[in-house]
């Protein structure tokens, strides 16, 4: 059976190809209702498929969003793929997701993969940006939406959370239940020192404290982002002669892995142990007790990217400060914190 073309579409419904064109992809010019109907109908009929691949070549640019997340298994990443990916969907086009596993070689592929498939955009959620990454992003003349973090050397546009305020507010919440001080399990020696949220979330940790009057020294523990190797770390952290009363996770997963290492250690939690976390991901309301921990509007985020990363618009151009986007946080209050 002879393949349908976009000629045969613009026979049957009496009109020219260009027209059939703007048809399916609506626009760049106007088509009147009627002929309208009439090119879908010829489409529905002739069950014509547009060919995504020439269009592409044509216009240079595809249906499709590149989205690079340091780790998919992480809840947090998870999640904020999936309100990226929706995002995508209201606007007509679909997501390519690629795991850079917190390497930098990696990203730089994926940069240069999705790049190279004419995506009509890219969301990069970066470890800490490389200057090979930016090499590469420079290279395409890309458009590229930094979401979640945004390194100080990189003058593009990033939507962010206000990290180090959503960390101040939970760890100025535990003090004010009395504890005496609140320890912080933050991120590890390669955590880039400026830009990461991770960075943000301690340097909330000490600015709360400091305003308390509370020393930071020796209450700074460092553990990867997971659960799994958290829960490691914090085995050793509670079963040591020095446990602290109250403990900041710059995670939620963090958070997830020092409440297991508490109930192994049989460490009542909020009793002896009080526990706060970062991020509000989905099962932080599940844990036993429910976690305390700071939450962020991701789906608006998550449309702030796709908008930013589609529309010339509404991407700010001028000053440093207006091309970033920042998203309040606000503390969620559960029980692990100490409050009924």
């Amino acid at each position: 059976m002879a393949k349908v073309t976009r000629d045969d579409v613009a026979r049957l419904a009496g009109t020219s190809t260009a027209v059939v064109s703007y048809v399916i992809n609506n626009g760049p010019r106007p088509v009147a209702p009627a002929t309208r109907e009439r090119v879908l109908a010829a489409i529905k009929e002739l069950g014509y498929r547009p060919d995504r691949v020439a269009q592409a070549m044509a216009s240079r640019r595809t249906d499709l969003i590149g989205l690079i997340v340091p780790d998919a298994r992480q809840p947090f990443f998870g999640e904020m793929a999936h309100a990226v990916e929706q995002a995508a969907s209201e606007r007509g086009k679909m997501v390519l997701v690629g795991n850079s596993d917190y390497l930098d070689e990696r990203e730089v592929h994926y940069l240069r993969a999705f790049l190279g498939m004419r995506v009509s955009g890219l969301i990069l959620i970066s470890q800490g940006l490389s200057e090979n990454a930016a090499a590469e992003i420079e290279a395409w003349d890309a458009r590229v939406v930094l979401l979640h973090e945004r390194p100080e050397a990189i003058d593009d546009v990033a939507v962010v959370l206000d990290d180090i305020g959503g960390a101040q507010l939970a760890v100025r919440h535990l003090l004010e239940h009395g504890y005496e001080y609140v320890a912080c399990i933050g991120g590890m020696e390669i955590t880039p020192t400026v830009g990461d949220p991770v960075t943000d979330h301690v340097e909330g940790w000490r600015r709360a404290m400091t305003e308390a009057g509370r020393s930071t020294e020796g209450r700074l523990f460092q553990a990867p982002y997971n659960r799994y190797d958290a829960y490691k770390v914090a085995l050793g952290l509670l079963s040591g002669p020095d446990r602290p009363p109250a403990v900041f996770c710059a995670t939620d997963d963090q958070a997830i892995g020092v409440l297991r290492a508490a109930r192994e250690l049989r460490i009542d939690v909020p009793g002896e142990l009080a526990v706060a976390g970062f991020d509000d991901v989905k099962e932080a309301a599940l844990t036993d007790p429910p976690l305390t921990t700071v939450a962020s509007d991701r789906p608006a985020m998550a449309r702030a990217a796709v908008d930013l990363v589609l529309d010339d618009a509404v991407r700010p151009v001028s000053s440093r400060r207006e091309r970033v986007r920042q998203f309040p946080s606000a503390l969620v209050v559960r029980r692990s914190c100490g409050c009924a």
